[in-house]
């Protein structure tokens, strides 16, 4: 599986590159703030909304600490789409949230 810094993140975004991020904490977690841009689909979510996904585009994969990320990238893989987890998930993030 492959693994990206919450520090890469933040500096492809203040780069202006074009990421895909997917935020797969519960809705309450997610209202306390997520990565700016960032589309949330709760981890229990995920495979219901596979038609809404392009298996072109790599998606960054966001959580808590790393570990239901790591799980939502892992089912991405198997079913064909490139997905990468953001280790150390929301609690590494030291950037802007919105």
């Amino acid at each position: 599986m492959k693994e990206i810094s919450a520090k890469e993140v933040e500096q492809k975004l203040a780069k202006g590159e074009k990421v895909n991020i997917i935020d797969v904490r519960e809705a309450d977690e997610v209202t306390a703030g997520k990565i700016p841009g960032a589309f949330h689909i709760p981890l229990g979510l995920i495979e219901f909304k596979l038609n809404e996904l392009d298996k072109f585009k790599e998606y960054i994969m966001v959580c808590r600490s790393g570990g239901r990320s790591g799980r939502a990238t892992q089912f991405l893989e198997e079913q064909g789409y490139k997905a990468v987890n953001m280790a150390g998930g929301m609690l590494d993030w030291e950037g802007k949230i919105e």
